[in-house]
């Protein structure tokens, strides 16, 4: 049988390890870290990236992205560094988009000047943006859609054809859309990275990264990464692909719950601003509409004045106030002292955070349960 693409089934069945001793319809685990070196083929150890249920997972990343293959790392930061460093050296200059999750602007302002790696941060990308910013050593171009916290779209065609015509690696950030809502490869992107802890995981208890590509990219990037050691347990690696069975159901549920809330709170009085590329007001919604198959769970807004926020987030009853996102639960935070903390004031001003803005991550609960938390922790919080 040829496997179709219909995500619940890659979800569910796509790089499944099968359980040939007992038949059991969940996967095996695999725990050891010493496997017989005799056995045919590549030896089996953690830290390259090459034990059973690692291998299994990462036919299932691949799978769900349309690529040839893919790594499972520790963490979101453990994916994008090892991808960074697979590919820069001493000397060369990577374009970068400036609206992108904190840790990795973090990254490239820590890092990148000690190595010696030039970067350009973009407030948009353009076709011509990204021409002006080219270099003789550049050698990739980065990217995050929908970008973290306000929800910028990037076209993913303009950059996967100026990296093509200029011989550079493109990759993506793309945690927020999630595979289901969105596959850049299909748009020409070479590398897609996820924060695996994220929608990948779903229930706010695994941490992990995956990075997807053609085959030849992934040989490249494992022969860095696996000098760092960024590699997933297997326990974890399994309670992952335990969680990745039910993503199209979550994404699905969480991308209609968020659609109705932005909608509710871009007509309500004490709401100034709502970023999310669903709602046709969003000034890229048609770009998103074009690349997109569904417009995700995230969103962020801004409170007007006559509401204390800290009250706000002290009076909501359902929606946490926690840091990640992509949860089955509704979260919400501020990304000026959580997510995007790491960034000077004067950095986040550049990128549009203020210090007013929250992210909510939408989760699965009924939605007028999470509209009714919204409106009494406004009532309760408003300026007397």
């Amino acid at each position: 049988m040829k496997e179709p693409r219909h995500p619940n089934y890659v979800c569910v069945h796509a790089g499944q390890l099968e359980d040939d001793l007992y038949g059991g319809a969940t996967a095996p685990m695999y725990t050891s870290t010493a496997y017989d070196y005799r056995r045919p083929g590549t030896n089996l150890y953690p830290r390259y990236f090459n034990t059973p249920n690692q291998v299994a997972l990462s036919k299932k990343i691949a799978a769900l992205e349309h690529t040839e293959a893919g790594l499972i790392f520790g963490s979101g930061m453990a994916a994008i560094s090892a991808v960074f460093m697979a590919y820069l050296k001493s000397g060369d200059h990577i374009i970068m988009q400036r609206a992108i999750y904190g840790g990795t602007s973090h990254f490239a302002s820590a890092e990148f000047e000690h190595l010696g790696i030039e970067f350009s941060m973009l407030e948009h990308i353009t076709k011509e943006t990204l021409e002006a910013s080219l270099q003789d050593n550049t050698k990739m171009v980065y990217i995050e859609t929908p970008s973290n916290p306000l929800l910028e779209i990037t076209d993913m065609e303009v950059v996967a054809a100026f990296a093509k015509a200029n011989s550079l690696t493109s990759a993506i950030d793309n945690t927020f859309a999630s595979p289901i809502n969105q596959n850049p490869a299909l748009f020409g992107i070479d590398i897609i990275i996820h924060s695996a802890t994220k929608y990948l995981g779903g229930h706010s208890d695994i941490c992990a990264g995956t990075v997807s590509a053609g085959q030849d990219a992934i040989d490249h990037i494992w022969k860095t990464a696996k000098n760092y050691g960024g590699s997933l347990s297997d326990q974890t690696v399994w309670l992952l692909e335990r969680s990745i069975k039910t993503l199209g159901l979550r994404v699905k549920t969480q991308s209609k719950n968020a659609k109705k809330l932005a909608k509710f709170l871009e007509k309500h009085p004490n709401v100034e601003q709502v970023n999310y590329p669903g709602l046709k007001s969003h000034p890229q919604h048609q770009l998103a509409k074009s690349q997109m198959h569904g417009y995700g769970g995230m969103m962020s807004f801004v409170l007007k004045n006559n509401i204390q926020q800290d009250d706000f987030l002290e009076e909501l009853e359902v929606i946490k106030p926690a840091l990640s996102l992509a949860g089955v639960e509704s979260t919400i935070l501020a990304p000026s002292t959580t997510s995007h903390s790491l960034l000077t004031p004067e950095e986040r001003e550049q990128q549009g955070i203020s210090d007013r803005l929250l992210r909510f991550s939408v989760g699965i609960e009924e939605v007028d349960v999470l509209i009714s938390d919204l409106e009494q922790a406004m009532e309760k919080s408003r300026k007397k």
